[in-house]
């Protein structure tokens, strides 16, 4: 297998692989670790900035208001709107996000926060996610601003990243053969050094940008298979209730009602957020209570409970597809955000070397295209990097 791999031809067309799929995607790539370094550092900058809203000191163990509590508050903040989401504040557990729009089916684009402060029900401020920075460097990373078109060509310009990591690894082994690992030819020309570095650097990144970019193209895939997830709930609920399903209005129903009957049903847990009935996280007629645990993989990996609001019941569901669980693992692995600040430093110095791996592919190809004096007769510049060939 070895040898078929190694064959001038097999080399030859990996080489071509490697050479175009890093040039279409190179480009692109260097955008999103431009833009996704300062992302990284998302709630410091944050903090930093003074965005970030806070809860007033109080006194310790101050006991929490009923979720009907916190939405009354908010619809007082924004009486024309209805609620969509609860978000509990990961850094800080005395706070709620509620996140409003116009109807639970909108795209949410143009949804409104209201931060609440779950002690007292105080209206602390209204964030705001649509303007500034750090919305332009999110909005270039995510979709370009171009929506659910902008996220699937990013993926795809991940699934090229892929491919020319996995191909530049096929290629990086004839060419170690001539040279220690690692080593960098300081006394040759400066194309050698180049060279040398894009190998070098290139392979000690190898991994971290084999998992970025591979949770970079599940994570452009997470509106369809939010989508797709919430169909399967809804068959499975009628499959298991075949009349019609139980409605009430969400106005006359106990929210913290629902949410005591998801926790009953999974003790140990805690909620991480409310999903109103209708929106993309729910079905058409019942609350999702979505629920983590308490350790730093169980934390990402959100269990939904469905609660029937007419009757105060917990429906059974299918367990959680191994493609949500996918999905729910890229996020925060994306961005280095489960480790704490040692590890978005890490994920930073990662994102920098990346940088400079894609940048001197670039110069390698420019200076060989430009030496060769026409397109036509340029040497294959990407296989004679991996291959080593001066």
């Amino acid at each position: 297998m070895s040898a078929f791999l190694s064959s001038p031809l097999a080399l030859r067309r990996w080489g071509w692989l490697h050479k175009w799929s890093s040039l279409v995607c190179t480009l692109f790539m260097l955008l999103l670790c431009l833009t996704g370094l300062p992302l990284v550092f998302y709630h410091e900058i944050d903090h930093a900035l003074g965005k970030h809203i806070e809860a007033p000191r109080m006194a310790a163990d101050l006991p929490h208001l009923p979720a009907d509590e916190i939405v009354r508050a908010a619809r007082g903040h924004h009486a024309h709107l209805v609620p969509l989401y609860l978000f509990r504040e990961e850094d800080d557990p005395d706070l709620w996000v509620v996140k409003m729009d116009t109807r639970p089916d909108t795209d949410e684009t143009k949804a409104r926060f209201s931060v609440i402060d779950a002690r007292n029900g105080s209206v602390l401020g209204e964030p705001r996610f649509d303007e500034g920075f750090m919305h332009l460097m999110y909005r270039l990373h995510v979709d370009l601003f171009a929506g659910l078109a902008g996220r699937l060509f990013l993926g795809f310009m991940g699934l090229l990243l892929v491919l020319s990591l996995l191909s530049g690894v096929v290629l990086y082994a004839p060419f170690m053969r001539r040279l220690d690992f690692g080593e960098v030819r300081r006394r040759r020309s400066g194309r050698l050094w180049w060279l040398d570095m894009h190998n070098m650097l290139g392979i000690v990144t190898l991994t971290w940008a084999l998992v970025i970019g591979a949770t970079g193209v599940i994570n452009t895939w997470a509106d369809v298979i939010l989508k797709v997830w919430q169909a399967e709930q809804i068959a499975a609920l009628k499959v298991a209730a075949p009349a019609p399903l139980a409605s009430a209005r969400v106005g006359q129903v106990s929210i913290q009602s629902m949410v005591n009957a998801a926790l009953r049903s999974e003790p140990g847990m805690a909620v991480a957020t409310i999903a109103f009935p209708g929106t993309l996280l729910s079905s058409p007629s019942h609350f999702a209570v979505f629920l983590h645990g308490d350790t730093p993989l169980t934390s990402r990996l959100l269990k939904a409970v469905l609660v029937d609001p007419a009757s105060g019941q917990v429906m059974e569901t299918p367990p959680r597809p191994w493609y949500v669980s996918a999905l729910l693992l890229s996020q925060p692995l994306h961005f280095g955000d489960y480790g704490g600040l040692p590890l978005k430093v890490l994920w930073a110095l990662l994102d920098l070397i990346t940088v400079v791996v894609l940048w001197s592919g670039l110069v390698l190809w420019w200076r060989k295209h430009r030496a060769a004096g026409s397109p036509k007769h340029a040497p294959d510049a990407v296989a004679d990097v991996a291959g080593g060939r001066a």
